[in-house]
């Protein structure tokens, strides 16, 4: 992937935030380590507050400035959070696949998200740790029929063993650029995020997808 990431010292022609939300613990920093970084920390602590980080990528020719938000899944700072899905064009709810319960959250973790974001924010429903498939406590059909319910994409990623992690961004990535990429959107630094309000919420073609989801049960999963 060399002509992927951008030279740093480019014009940015456009600025995306997106924000990571679910349960503490379900590896929402590690999922941004490894696409950030490509980095896994073992000894990793919860976040506190919010973080985000930056990468800048190439698509389609065009410098691509990634804000990815990093929102702490505890309950206390819940509040705090909420003024950050202000802004953003795309979201990733992330649960653990090991924890059912996490999964269970991620309808109030919609709600939540719908109730502070433009309504056509670009959603993928992430199911993280698929590399602990033996304790797998979510079924992949599950996920699978509330991402269809919902209207979310749908992917299972290993943040550990870097699982779909860059496929799952990427392809959120492209997709907010596909839809506003005809847009007059700009990124000069202090300049507005993208207008969230030009969204419409299409389905991601993954290459090498196939309609009924090949590796259903154990393995890792990509869905549309």
């Amino acid at each position: 992937m060399s002509n992927l990431y951008g030279d740093y010292n480019q014009k940015i022609d456009y600025v995306f935030k997106i924000v990571l939300i679910g349960d503490s613990a379900v590896g929402k920093s590690q999922l941004l380590a490894r696409f950030a970084r490509n980095e896994f920390n073992l000894d990793s602590k919860a976040t506190i507050g919010v973080e985000f980080q930056t990468k800048t990528l190439i698509i389609d020719n065009k410098t691509v400035k990634a804000q990815i938000w990093d929102t702490a899944g505890q309950e206390r700072y819940r509040a705090v959070t909420s003024a950050y899905y202000r802004g953003a064009v795309g979201a990733m709810l992330v649960y653990d696949l090991t924890k059912r319960q996490s999964f269970d959250h991620m309808a109030r973790w919609l709600e939540e998200l719908r109730g502070h974001a433009d309504k056509n924010i670009v959603i993928m429903l992430i199911g993280n740790k698929c590399d602990l498939g033996s304790l797998r406590a979510v079924p992949i059909e599950d996920a699978q029929e509330f991402a269809e319910r919902e209207n979310l994409f749908f992917m299972e990623t290993s943040a550990l063993e870097s699982t779909n992690v860059e496929t799952a961004f990427m392809s959120i990535l492209k997709e907010i650029y596909q839809i506003v990429g005809k847009k007059t959107l700009t990124a000069d630094e202090g300049a507005e995020y993208a207008k969230s309000q030009s969204l419409k919420g299409t389905r991601i073609i993954l290459p090498g997808q196939e309609s009924d989801s090949a590796g259903r049960g154990a393995g890792c999963c990509i869905s549309s």
